[in-house]
């Protein structure tokens, strides 16, 4: 297959604009969003790829999540709300954005990259949704940053609440093991399957040798969460 057909993106930006309601001034900018450093290695035609414009939308995105969770939650102390932003701005959450707007098929990726699932990558995903979002804010402002992003965190926010995503399970497990006198917790990867760029682990959380609760997730970190979580709600610890 030649180079040209696995580098080129099957979207190009303006008709990702298009799709997503977004109007650019600048195309300019939303190409270098969707450029990888991969791209730029295969094509020195092409200016500079998304890195700085990441860096951009990555502050841009603290700060519009801080003030839209600050407005929305008026009685949500401190910690709980910098809980529920980290929790919005992580990179699982941030491409799971990515991966709903489908911006896989407009990245700008590298023959290699692209060979080994880049358009699917979390990593990659989180980063090209942060460097749009830069784009998006060097281009029409941060008004046209809050419309793109509002719908979005309103679903997410729903989602995190509903599923605890914003609390700490493994410390609360750690907490209550040490209250009922029993061992920390111990987290042990029973599996792990899939292509390098889309892992799901399968973890199980130990006490003294006994399995308390299971999980799974892209990463294990998620899994491990996941798992904790499984083991206080069969504790009875969470409320459903």
């Amino acid at each position: 297959m030649d180079q040209q057909m696995y580098s080129i993106a099957t979207e190009q930006p303006e008709e990702l604009a298009q799709r997503l309601g977004l109007q650019f001034s600048d195309w300019l900018l939303l190409s270098r969003a969707l450029t990888h450093r991969s791209y730029l290695n295969e094509h020195p035609e092409a200016l500079e790829d998304n890195e700085r414009l990441e860096f951009l939308g990555d502050a841009v995105l603290d700060f519009v999540v801080g003030a839209w969770l600050y407005h929305l939650y008026p009685e949500m102390p401190e910690g709980d709300l910098t809980r529920m932003r980290s929790a919005l701005v992580h990179t699982e959450q941030l491409a799971y954005f990515a991966r709903k707007l489908d911006l896989g098929r407009a990245m700008r990726l590298g023959r290699g990259e692209i060979q080994a699932g880049g358009r699917e990558r979390t990593a990659l995903l989180c980063d090209t949704f942060e460097a749009v979002i830069g784009a998006l804010y060097l281009d029409a402002g941060l008004e046209a940053v809050q419309k793109f992003l509002f719908p979005l965190l309103e679903e997410a926010a729903e989602d995190i609440l509903l599923h605890h995503k914003n609390e700490d399970p493994k410390s609360s497990l750690q907490e209550w093991a040490q209250g009922q006198g029993l061992s920390t917790p111990h987290y042990v990867t029973r599996a792990a399957s899939g292509p390098d760029h889309s892992k799901t682990f399968d973890v199980d959380v130990l006490i003294d040798g006994v399995v308390y609760g299971s999980g799974s997730g892209s990463s294990k970190q998620l899994a491990t969460k996941a798992a904790a979580l499984d083991a206080l709600r069969r504790l009875g610890l969470l409320d459903e």
